[in-house]
């Protein structure tokens, strides 16, 4: 790793919903000029819950790590799994849907 690549301040993102279990999330992705994924922002549990602390700690260390060049295979790799090799958690489900 190089150190890190900070994104432009004006970049493009889209914004996805995704379920897990019986939640609803919505799933912010920023991207670089040549549309590689740099940042991450996950929402959808109740604002200041302990579980939003969680899920927005969670998508800054994704957002870090992409930035410092981690793979995302390599995060993925390093995620809890169900048995049925399905992601436990939405970080996850979202490096899933990175693929």
């Amino acid at each position: 790793m190089n150190g890190r690549e900070r994104l432009p301040d004006r970049r493009g993102c889209d914004t996805r919903y995704m379920w897990v279990g019986r939640n609803e999330y919505a799933v912010t992705v920023g991207h670089y000029a040549n549309g590689a994924v740099g940042e991450i922002f996950v929402s959808g549990a109740k604002t200041g819950s302990d579980m939003d602390a969680v899920l927005r700690d969670a998508a800054i260390l994704l957002s870090l790590g992409l930035q410092h060049g981690v793979p995302v295979d390599t995060m993925r790799g390093a995620i809890t799994r169900e048995e049925n090799g399905l992601p436990s958690s939405i970080i996850g489900a979202v490096l899933d849907h990175l693929k």
